[in-house]
């Protein structure tokens, strides 16, 4: 029996939380009753500040401080690791081999990132995967089943059961990686021609797109303005699982609805972040600027919509 597992990793931003969170729902659904502690080596991780609530349930516990692999001298042999402590199972996330090694004296069974060859994915959350099924074998990747009551109400409330809801997360954090606004809503008009509803995802930081696009889309839905009780990542993510089919651009948001459980269309600018950096979505259709010979704006939205249109089918 596994009664407590450490993911080791060094540390978290906002991006690379948002992205392992299918692989942490994974985790807890092939060890329901185990302590899971998750060590950010380095000492900082989105888990204990901005995505605390959204992984109540699944992390029972954030280790930042002590000896943790990261100090210069971690690795000498009368150094105890994590104060000593040992683990049923370690999972070392990371890839550097003397971090490893610190990390393997923790855990009764060990599997670890670091040391892998040729034939290692290079899509992070294929790796995730490797990683998960060797330590619980069937184990896989999958959305995060939320159990907060105040987002459970939050979705009911906003996203009601009885309509098609198409979702639009436009927004990024840098211009070029945006497709552009006025795609977004043509794209969203012709499926509010097609009798589904359009639901758009602005962050704090769009006052500007969001004031544009509900004026040229008054019928759209906007769940997240006006809402006081549950914002950001954990709204998202709970709204994720009432769309039929989400287009998003790389970035947060477009990790938060892969995390949520929604279909997804992820518009990248390049092949290789598309490749390394894709969404954990499940089914999952990507479009390249790049393989259309041009910026984000090259992406034809004839090319979107069919994308979309195979996610809705």
């Amino acid at each position: 029996m596994t009664g407590s597992v450490l993911v080791y990793s060094m540390g978290e931003v906002i991006g690379d939380g948002l992205i392992k969170l299918p692989f942490l729902a994974g985790l807890r659904a092939a060890f329901p009753d185990a302590k899971i502690s998750w060590c950010a080596a380095k000492g900082s991780t989105v888990y204990a500040g901005p995505l605390k609530a959204v992984v109540d349930g699944l992390i029972d516990e954030v280790i930042t401080e002590g000896p943790t692999g990261a100090g210069a001298l971690d690795w000498l042999p009368w150094v105890k690791p994590f104060g000593g402590r040992t683990f049923d199972l370690v999972i070392d996330t990371q890839e550097n081999v003397r971090r490893s090694a610190v990390a393997k004296r923790a855990g009764r069974r060990f599997v670890s990132a670091a040391g892998r060859g040729a034939d290692w994915p290079e899509a992070v959350v294929d790796r995730l995967g490797v990683l998960l099924a060797e330590a619980a074998p069937g184990a896989r990747l999958q959305p995060l089943k939320l159990t907060d009551p105040r987002a459970l109400e939050a979705a009911n409330a906003l996203l009601p059961f009885g309509e098609i809801y198409v979702g639009f997360a436009p927004g990024a954090g840098g211009a070029e990686k945006r497709w552009p606004l006025a795609n977004y809503i043509a794209l969203a008009k012709l499926q509010e021609a097609k009798g589904r509803k359009a639901v758009f995802f602005f962050g704090p930081d769009e006052a500007q797109d969001f004031a544009t696009t509900r004026s040229a889309m008054p019928n759209a839905l906007f769940p997240e303005s006006g809402q006081t009780k549950i914002k950001g990542p954990l709204l998202v993510i709970a709204l994720a699982s009432r769309l039929a089919a989400a287009v998003a651009n790389d970035a947060g948001p477009g990790h938060m609805l892969a995390a949520g459980g929604a279909p997804l269309v992820s518009l990248q600018k390049d092949r290789r972040k598309a490749v390394k950096f894709r969404p954990a979505a499940q089914p999952l259709e990507v479009l390249v600027a790049e393989d259309y010979g041009g910026d984000m704006d090259a992406l034809p939205i004839d090319s979107v919509a069919q994308a979309l249109e195979t996610l809705l089918a």
